[in-house]
């Protein structure tokens, strides 16, 4: 989970590479570095942020018309200078390079480099990478079959940059489980691991696919295609015309990036519902051109997901079974793919990411295809992701970039995406009515208005605040469909505040949770409207019971009266079907206004990063 940029051009690429960084930035923060050509291969590497390592580079003036960097997040070597990249292999011929995700053989690669002669000066696998380029450099003399050589022998996930010192006009560029992707300008050509870094300089942009190595000159680019072929064969990949703006990217007139998606959200999901607000009808066709043959065969939903992505999924499955009246599982990605769970092929595998580069969801996918789960769809933020490219389906959210580590708007639109998929599902199985679809319609087209309602309870939160902020733990309580809103406020809650916060089925209070309670842990309750709402009231006297202090999020009919210990926020009446997605709302304005309170870094929490690529 790491930031990759490159640039070749007729300019000074130092500016391009710190703000890609900077863009990048969301993808790992524990330490930075870069490398240009100036002559020599000039290096420059810091712990911290990219802000330190541009406070270097102003000091030393550095500058080059070619150059690598990178933003790390620590899977193998704590942060620090000597593991930050670049890293360096070879005298003679010396070579610099970046990478993003994980070798998987780099003991078995190191210990045959070390009885070599190679000198290993970091804790990373990175580096193992350097040496066995520069070993092949020294038998081929070209930097392209170095590389393709090299990656051969390489096992696991990455995306890696390579720049040569006696060679000063080119970078190699690969990929294999990680994303990178080229900028394509009249005045040079770029690479990087998102396309916001990119957006600074050029719309154009080529998605290089698994097992593509690039190489990058003065001249232009080709690319070759080495996932059968150690030599590999040209390749070309089309150029497309990106629809991210340099706006989307950048914070405007709010603090924070998650303040910023917090309120984009009904627009998000108002993007992601476009082709449903204006229409009479659901149309299977929203998922690909083969949703109406596939899910008509579909007797079953394997939803696999990560996070946040997987409290999505918990809510399909209620929205699934109890609408669409199909069976649902949901797994955990990470748990699943090391099962040995029961195949059918009936069954529709649905994978759900923000990224759709998540590790743990594409490989999972893999193996659900492998037991022989015949469909599969995507329901994913990225058009060009690895998630959308391998499966049969898809459904892109729309929710636009998302760079605050902790999800908010990609959530809402999963839900919203969902919520489509059900009705759509319902549909083929000839269970909703001409009334019924019409009712869900109105209801989708009415979501982003409630949205904005649900946005406007911020001031009580901001109330709140000031007392979660002393507090060390929290418990956060939700039944039926509510229960997945409930741990997802506790992940909130948690990731940006470093507040320990747990969620409970509230009717689970009873069997264990309730001896943590007494008067200093604040206890969250999701109250809707609805058919459980006296069970929750039940649960909630349990609470008051034992001294604890509740604080309620209901609806405006809800039957809950404000008392001593009792804080309520009300939102708009009952949603139905809908009210998961508004009671997400101000669980979000929670976690972010605690955090706010108790000084944290809200869109870098600690030891986290957005994009996990890595296992």
């Amino acid at each position: 989970m790491c930031g990759i940029v490159g640039a070749i051009a007729k300019n000074d690429v130092v500016p391009f590479l710190l703000e890609g960084l900077s863009r990048l930035e969301y993808r790992g923060y524990d330490s930075a570095g870069i490398v240009v050509a100036d002559g020599m291969l000039h290096r420059l590497r810091t712990t911290g942020r990219v802000s330190e390592l541009s406070k270097l580079v102003d000091s030393g003036k550095t500058s080059g018309l070619t150059g690598i960097a990178h933003t790390r997040w620590a899977t193998h070597g704590v942060p620090s200078e000597r593991n930050a990249h670049p890293h360096f292999s070879g005298d003679q011929k010396k070579i610099a390079v970046v990478h993003n995700g994980i070798i998987e053989n780099h003991e078995t690669l190191r210990q045959r480099l070390q009885q070599d002669g190679f000198e290993f000066l970091s804790d990373t696998d990175t580096e193992v990478i350097a040496h066995l380029i520069s070993s092949y450099l020294c038998k081929t003399n070209d930097l392209l079959e170095a590389v393709c050589r090299s990656l051969d022998e390489l096992q696991g996930a990455y995306a890696i940059a390579v720049m040569e010192e006696s060679r000063q006009d080119r970078i190699i560029v690969a990929r294999n489980g990680a994303p990178l992707l080229l900028g394509i300008d009249d005045d040079g050509i770029y690479a990087a691991s998102d396309a916001s870094a990119l957006v600074q300089v050029t719309q154009r942009i080529v998605y290089l696919e698994e097992g593509d190595v690039a190489e990058l000159s003065s001249d232009g680019y080709r690319i070759l295609n080495c996932l059968d072929s150690v030599n590999g064969y040209e390749v070309t990949r089309k150029i497309t015309e990106s629809s991210l703006t340099r706006d989307a990217v950048e914070l405007g007139p709010y603090s924070h990036f998650m303040q910023k998606e917090i309120f984009e959200q009904p627009v998000a999901v108002a993007n992601t519902l476009e082709m449903v607000l204006n229409a009479q009808s659901v149309s299977p066709q929203l998922f690909g051109s083969e949703a109406q043959s596939i899910l008509a065969q579909t007797q079953g939903v394997l939803i696999l997901a990560c996070g946040t992505s997987y409290h999505a999924g918990l809510v399909a499955k209620y929205w699934l079974e109890t609408i669409a009246r199909l069976p649902c599982n949901v797994e955990i990605a990470s748990e699943y793919r090391y099962r040995d769970p029961i195949a059918d092929p009936t069954t529709l595998v649905v994978g759900i990411s923000q990224s759709g580069e998540t590790a743990d969801t594409l490989a999972a996918l893999s193996y659900a295809k492998s037991l022989g789960h015949r469909y599969s769809l995507a329901i994913c933020n990225v058009p060009e992701s690895a998630l959308i490219r391998q499966t049969d389906l898809r459904f892109l959210t729309r929710a636009g970039p998302e760079i605050g580590v902790a999800s908010t708007k990609a959530f809402t639109t999963q839900l919203a995406a969902l919520l489509l998929f059900t009705a759509v599902l319902t549909k083929i199985r000839d269970q909703l009515s001409t009334g019924d679809e019409q009712k869900m319609i109105a209801a989708l087209r009415h979501l982003p208005v409630a949205i904005q309602h649900a946005l406007q309870c911020e001031p009580e939160i901001r109330k709140w605040a000031g007392d979660f902020s002393q507090k060390h733990h929290a418990l956060f309580l939700g039944r039926g469909v509510h229960y997945p809103i409930a741990l997802e406020g506790a992940l909130k809650l948690k990731e940006i505040s470093y507040i320990h916060a747990e969620a409970y089925a509230a009717g689970e209070l009873k069997h264990g949770p309730l001896a943590l309670v007494d008067s200093g842990m604040p206890v969250v309750a999701i109250a809707p409207n609805d058919a459980l709402l006296e069970k929750l009231k039940s649960n909630l006297h349990e609470v008051r019971a034992r001294g604890g202090e509740l604080y309620v999020f209901a609806d405006a009919d809800s039957r809950i009266e404000e008392s001593e210990g009792v804080h309520i926020i009300r939102l708009a009446e009952h949603s139905g079907v809908l009210s998961p997605i508004l009671h997400t709302i101000p669980l979000q304005l929670l976690a972010y206004h605690v955090a706010l309170q108790k000084g944290t870094d809200v869109d870098k929490p600690r030891n986290l990063a957005k994009s996990v690529t890595v296992e």
